[in-house]
């Protein structure tokens, strides 16, 4: 590939990551998730909106994604698997989720509609941020790569190949989202 084909390239698959997400951050705002009654709601197991949102963005995405890797309109870009990392990651994103009932993009989404404690998460993140890559030396010392699976995806552990796998992932998330629906919830 030349320069200018891969540069063109750069910028289509730029395009469609900033359409798609305005799209994402639309459909998240008209669903509510920005508001902090129904994050609560969800972290209180009271109303399932949140997790009916994001499961059904989940298999959305990961049907186009690999769709549109599929017809070279994007890369895909698989990080190593890092399984103390992960968890240590997970625990200071829920407890982050859990204090200010935001996670980033719905975080953003209450910014859009012009919740004023959606300002104060961001500078929390953005400065939590700030403080993870100037402390990369001391991350990078080795504990948290404790465990390295490498760029392993769900289609390398089941040993087969995209569709089954795309197929098999798409059904658990249906089924899930059809038990929330039956169990309650809004």
């Amino acid at each position: 590939m030349n320069e200018s084909t891969e540069k063109h390239q750069r910028i289509r698959q730029l395009s469609l990551g900033l359409l798609f997400g305005i799209i994402f951050g639309f459909l998240l705002q008209k669903g509510g998730v920005g508001k902090y009654h129904v994050l609560m709601g969800q972290l209180l197991l009271e109303d399932f909106t949140v997790l009916k949102i994001m499961l059904t963005a989940i298999l959305t995405g990961m049907i186009g994604v690999f769709w549109m890797n599929r017809r070279s309109w994007v890369e895909l870009d698989i990080k190593p698997t890092r399984p103390v990392a992960n968890a240590i990651g997970g625990l200071l994103f829920g407890m982050g989720f859990g204090l200010s009932a935001y996670c980033p993009g719905t975080n953003a989404a209450a910014i859009g509609q012009g919740n004023f404690d959606g300002f104060a998460v961001a500078a929390g993140m953005i400065i939590g941020s700030y403080l993870f890559a100037e402390a990369g030396n001391f991350f990078k010392s080795g504990f948290f790569d404790r465990g390295n699976m490498g760029k392993v995806t769900l289609i390398d552990l089941l040993k087969t190949t995209r569709r089954p796998t795309i197929a098999l992932a798409a059904a658990a998330l249906i089924i899930v989202l059809v038990v929330v629906e039956r169990i309650g919830g809004r």
